[in-house]
């Protein structure tokens, strides 16, 4: 596996894998009509937003690494009761 795929299946480092993986899996099977997983599309969507926007915070804010880790990230959602995507 390249570097680069090992850090897109890296829990530390992509908040958002479960929301890709449900993509990919919607595409699988609707044949690749992308009509079908617009609501997947969406919330990967979201998810990469909300991320982000966190990922500037911590940056702005001096606090490193910029993106929370999972464990972080873990706890973040269970103050805010959930995924807020």
């Amino acid at each position: 596996m390249s570097s680069n795929a090992r850090k897109v299946r890296d829990h530390d480092s992509n908040p958002c894998i479960e929301e890709t993986d449900a993509s990919r899996k919607c595409m699988d099977a609707s044949n690749y009509n992308k009509d079908m997983c617009v609501p997947y599309f969406l919330r990967y969507k979201n998810c990469r937003k909300f991320w982000h926007e966190i990922m500037i915070q911590r940056r702005r804010d001096g606090v490193r690494p910029d993106m929370p880790t999972a464990d972080e990230r873990r706890q973040i959602l269970e103050t805010l009761g959930g995924k807020p995507y």
